[in-house]
């Protein structure tokens, strides 16, 4: 039997092992090879790489207010297989991002700029959208060969997990697809809604993130030419929102709590 049969047969195995997986809203689902146990590992491993090479903020009230806004999201989002953990970084830059396994980080750079709580769960609630979609975990298994894939798919040793890790970290700062980008938009839009957030928040980022960028193609989640253009993404988010009224009652802005909350990173 040749090599190539061996391995496609692994794989295959590997695919009923592991199966398809919970990717979206209404019950999408993917081919997913990396089980959620092993991307928990491979997110614990990068969250440690970032926290080594990062300045965490250490502010129990922001802790305490992006876990609260982030738990609420988590709440109505339709991936629960993992714990997802939410840091702050203590840094100028207008970011944030996700990694494998629900570890999520956001920039003071970024909280300095948004103006109120929906818009900051607009952010959380797109970043959660990526985690549910697996998309760091598609890239990943993209980017993996065949033999490495294939020992992480069947429990592999702990230098396939390492190599993992170090493939997933440098992924985790390149730029998402247009397809991906667009996914987590809309999903993103749908879970701040559902927590309680009024969604325009998201469209007011959006439109903060196109005056403030200048054009800069590392300006949040690294936007460049593969990336939705910002107004074309102001305008799906306008049309989505548009397509689920009646919204319900009482979604929130929270614009005096999160001045009081901003105030704090002076």
């Amino acid at each position: 039997m040749s090599n190539k049969i061996c391995h496609f047969l692994v794989i295959a195995l590997a695919a009923i092992i592991t199966g398809c997986a919970v990717t979206g809203p209404g019950g999408k689902t993917s081919l997913i090879f990396i089980d959620s146990n092993t991307e928990s590992s491979i997110g614990g491993e990068m969250d440690s790489t970032v926290r080594a090479e990062n300045r965490i903020l250490k502010d129990q009230y922001w802790q305490e207010y992006i876990d609260q806004i982030g738990n609420k999201i988590v709440a109505v989002c339709d991936r629960k297989d993992i714990d997802y953990h939410f840091a702050i970084v203590d840094s100028d830059i207008v970011n944030a991002f996700a990694t494998p396994g629900g570890y999520l980080f956001f920039y003071t750079g970024l909280l300095k700029t948004v103006d109120n709580e929906s818009e900051l769960a607009a952010v959380v609630a797109h970043e959660v959208s990526h985690v549910v979609a697996r998309h760091s975990v598609k890239r990943l298994q993209a980017a993996m060969g065949v033999s490495l894939l294939q020992q992480l798919a069947l429990g592999g040793s702990s230098d396939a997990l390492k190599a993992a890790v170090n493939i997933g970290v440098g992924l985790s700062f390149a730029s998402y697809s247009r397809t991906d980008e667009n996914e987590a938009d809309n999903y993103g839009i749908q879970y701040m809604t559902k927590a309680g957030y009024n969604p325009e928040g998201a469209v007011s980022m959006f439109e903060k993130l196109a005056s403030v960028s200048q054009g800069d193609p590392n300006f949040f989640e690294k936007l460049s030419a593969s990336h939705p253009d910002t107004q074309e993404r102001i305008s799906r988010s306008k049309a989505l929102i548009q397509s689920m009224q009646p919204l319900p009652p009482g979604l929130v802005t929270n614009v005096d709590k999160y001045k009081i909350m901003r105030a704090r990173l002076r």
